[in-house]
Formats: C-alpha cells, sequence, structure tokens
C-alpha cells in the first residue's frame, strides 16, 4: 500500500522545486536584464543570486525525486528523468554565471 502522506510530500516538494524555479527565472531573465542598467551593483550581484537560486533549486529537485521514489509513486521515473534534465540545465546556467564572474567588467 502507497503511504498517502509520502504522495503529499512529493507534491509539495514538486510544488516548491517549480516556484523556485519560476522565482529564479523571473530575477535572472527579468528583473536582472532591466534593472541593471539602472542598478550597478547588479552585474556583480546577479550572477551570484543566479547561482545561489539554481543551487537551491537543483537541493529541492533531489529532495522532490527523494520523494517520489519513497512514495514510490508511478511517474517516479518520468519525474526523475525531468529533474534531471533540469539539472544539467541549471548546472550549464551556473557555469555561464560563473564565466561572467570571471570576465571583467569594462
Amino acid at each position: 500500500m502507497v503511504d498517502k502522506n509520502a504522495i503529499f510530500g512529493a507534491r509539495r516538494a514538486t510544488t516548491r522545486t517549480i516556484v523556485v524555479s519560476g522565482i529564479r527565472c523571473t530575477i535572472t531573465y527579468l528583473l536582472i536584464p532591466l534593472l541593471a542598467p539602472f542598478v550597478g551593483f547588479l552585474d556583480t550581484f546577479g550572477p551570484r543570486i543566479s547561482i545561489a537560486l539554481c543551487l537551491i533549486a537543483i537541493g529541492m529537485g533531489i529532495s522532490g525525486i527523494r520523494r517520489f521514489w519513497l512514495a514510490d509513486h508511478p511517474s517516479r521515473w518520468g519525474y526523475t528523468a525531468f529533474i534531471g534534465i533540469v539539472v544539467v540545465l541549471l548546472l550549464v546556467a551556473i557555469g555561464f554565471d560563473i564565466a561572467s564572474l570571471q570576465t571583467p567588467v569594462s
């Protein structure tokens, strides 16, 4: 028998992961580019904020995978593959952010 609390926990973890990813995308791709010309420190702190949010999203995604497996959820393989792809994309984003931190600002 499947533990219903584990399923609800998996759903909560998935929802939190999606919300954090949405916030990260909004900050990284909307707010920082729009506000950067007006606020000079965003060039310095923008990539750092993005890296922190990516790491949080990765952690929450992995936590969600764990919950899906503990709940023996029927979609656990699909969710695991989806989060695997998301983690790869987030790691690429972190790589670009690290590269932008190493590039001298003119």
